[in-house]
């Protein structure tokens, strides 16, 4: 998943992504350097993360 659909997914901004994933435990893999470097997230990783938050 994108940082847009990671956003999406989680009904957050996309900056909120960029800024606060790593600090809430969302691990992504970053493809790349400098300014045009890719942000990639499992959806398996994401959907867990959510379920976590949830119980």
């Amino acid at each position: 998943m994108d940082v847009r659909q990671v956003a999406q997914y989680l009904n957050m901004s996309v900056p909120w992504v960029y800024r606060e994933a790593a600090a809430v435990g969302l691990k992504a893999d970053k493809f790349g350097n400098g300014s045009n470097a890719k942000i990639q997230f499992k959806s398996s990783e994401v959907q867990a993360w959510v379920r976590m938050r949830q119980l």
